[in-house]
């Protein structure tokens, strides 16, 4: 029998299997990104910029899933973040066609987040860096 955190795993890169490669790019490379995308600082209490995902904008209809872009601190698309309810998966619930915010992904990065604003329930991150100095670029500094 599979564990809970194994099941979102294997979701998780199901998930990233089937959109990070979608070729439906959801924004532009420069911040901000296109309407109805809006910065997540502006509709719940969450810093500008979050470390090792960036300055975050959302589309508020996609929620809770995402995709969440994330750009640096010069304002480049850096990342593209899913926020997976494990609830949700653990149900079953499936997210098909998520879009990307960019069909180049170098590195991704799966992880459990116990809920935040915007976010509250516990969840999976699946973080999709879009190239090989992304990771540093939202470090902060």
């Amino acid at each position: 029998m599979l564990s809970l955190s194994r099941f979102a795993a294997i979701a998780a890169c199901s998930l990233f299997a089937s959109c990070a490669y979608s070729g439906d790019s959801a924004a532009a490379d420069k911040s901000p990104p296109p309407a109805p995308y809006a910065k997540v600082s502006s509709l719940v209490k969450l810093p500008d910029f979050i470390p090792g995902l960036g300055t975050l904008y959302v589309d508020p209809a996609t929620l809770p899933a995402g995709p969440f872009l994330g750009y640096d601190k010069d304002g480049k698309l850096s990342a593209t973040i899913y926020m997976i309810p494990m609830d949700a998966l653990s149900k079953g619930t499936a997210w098909n066609n998520l879009k990307t915010g960019s069909t180049q992904v170098d590195s991704v990065d799966i992880y459990y987040n116990a809920g935040h604003p915007g976010v509250e329930e516990p969840h999976a991150h699946v973080v999709l860096f879009h190239d090989d100095g992304a990771r540093q670029r939202l470090e902060s500094k």
